[in-house]
């Protein structure tokens, strides 16, 4: 455990250091770049060359991807509850994600011309759904529904297959309920370089979406600028804000939650004003991880992996929070002061307010998309939304009217710029 304090001198040194560059070990991104270029080279066979290597999964071209029959029978066979709950979460998804959607403008600019946007969704896309040990089957619903209020028109997904050579039955029913037909058997870094670059089986999208490993992460670095892609999602963090009214049982709660995820480098940020509450919920947290499944990895996580940060009064730690831009930050705090401290909060990635908000519901039902910055990049990233789903077209129309009104302007930068042609462009028309 980590414990910082803001009165000390060096504590946004120190902080820094905790939070991580946020870049990639040069093992990774040279093991990345190998892989990417191995892809290129060889498509398929490559593909399948590292679906047997890191899956354990000996597939062959033909089995790459999946037939739309086992995404139906998979439907078909979907649990009647797991059913149930699916179709709630979409139902809240979905309805938030379409009140985002933007719609197209006009207006008259100051020269009296016509001036406007038009957005269009983006041709084809292609989702990274991780199912290695932990099958996100909410990352489904989080990255296609989004993609389907859009009106996106092609989508197609990758997911790692198990040893035996298949896709996690509920990943492959949450596909097909969510409308996605198109679904490869590839993880890993293969999986971002064949929906980057294509091969003989996987037609190339224009842009990439999903979370993955640190490995996934920093493919979709690399092949940034061939396709686009969403944000460069890392390996999960939470930040707690606590003061005395909150439940330290609830508080450990949300950090083992957050532990779960096991990759061992998730972060865990702590929050509050006496370093014996934190211990409180630090020592609860440790004995919930007993009757945990994952409680040798969650314990690991409490022991490297969080961040307790003290506080002279929970209003300070708005700050704190603004400098860990954190990808899910809870709000544990009296109600009289929530409303105010998180208007004070601009970089966090969800902000899940109240005691009884825990960050689960975000990961699985509220609304917005699961697929949040992080290691710091909320500073300049957004979650995931409608809007990443689509590109903007500016639009301009002039008349005569309205080009003699802006003749004095461009003749001006021209002249500033020395290019006359372009001046000449327009006083051609006069």
């Amino acid at each position: 455990m980590t414990l910082l304090r803001t009165s000390d001198k060096d504590f946004r040194s120190q902080l820094r250091a905790f939070v991580g560059a946020g870049e990639a070990a040069p093992d990774v991104r040279a093991t990345v770049a190998a892989i990417i270029a191995d892809v290129k080279a060889r498509g398929d066979i490559a593909v399948l060359d590292y679906t047997a290597k890191f899956d354990h999964a000996k597939l062959t071209v033909r089995q790459i991807r999946v037939p739309l029959k086992d995404l139906e029978k998979a439907a078909a066979a979907f649990d009647p509850a797991k059913k149930k709950a699916f179709d709630e979460a979409a139902k809240c998804v979905t309805a938030f994600h379409a009140r985002t959607l933007p719609n197209g403008w006009t207006a008259k600019n100051p020269h009296g011309a016509t001036v406007g946007e038009r957005h269009h969704a983006i041709q084809r896309c292609g989702l990274y759904i991780p199912g290695g040990q932990v099958p996100l089957v909410s990352t489904v619903l989080m990255t296609a529904l989004p993609a389907k209020v859009a009106g996106v028109p092609e989508l197609c997904a990758c997911t790692p297959p198990g040893p035996d050579g298949k896709i996690n039955p509920d990943i492959l029913a949450a596909l097909y309920l969510c409308g996605v037909r198109e679904v490869y058997a590839i993880g890993g870094v293969q999986a971002i370089a064949a929906m980057a670059l294509g091969t003989s089986t996987v037609t190339p999208v224009d842009k990439v979406f999903g979370p993955g490993n640190a490995f996934v992460t920093e493919a979709k670095r690399q092949v940034f600028g061939l396709v686009g892609v969403d944000l460069l999602p890392g390996p999960s963090e939470v930040m707690i804000i606590a003061d005395r009214t909150a439940k330290p049982e609830w508080v450990a709660a949300d950090l083992c939650a957050q532990a779960e995820h096991g990759s061992g480098k998730e972060k865990l940020y702590l929050v509050t004003e006496t370093e014996v509450f934190a211990d409180k919920c630090l020592a609860a947290a440790r004995s919930q991880s007993n009757s945990l499944t994952h409680g040798e990895k969650i314990r690991k996580a409490l022991a490297a992996k969080v961040c307790v940060i003290l506080v002279s009064k929970i209003e300070d730690a708005a700050e704190v929070a603004n400098l860990v831009a954190p990808e899910h930050l809870e709000l544990m705090v009296a109600k009289g002061k929530l409303k105010k401290l998180s208007s004070q909060i601009t970089t966090a990635g969800a902000i899940l307010m109240g005691s009884h908000t825990p960050t689960v519901l975000g990961d699985f039902t509220a609304g917005p998309s699961h697929t949040l910055p992080t290691g710091g990049t909320g500073r300049f990233f957004s979650g995931l939304r409608v809007a990443d789903f689509l590109r903007r077209t500016s639009l301009v129309q002039y008349d005569p009217a309205s080009l003699k009104k802006a003749a004095g302007v461009v003749d001006a930068f021209a002249r500033m710029e020395r290019l006359d042609a372009h001046g000449r462009s327009l006083k051609i028309r006069l």
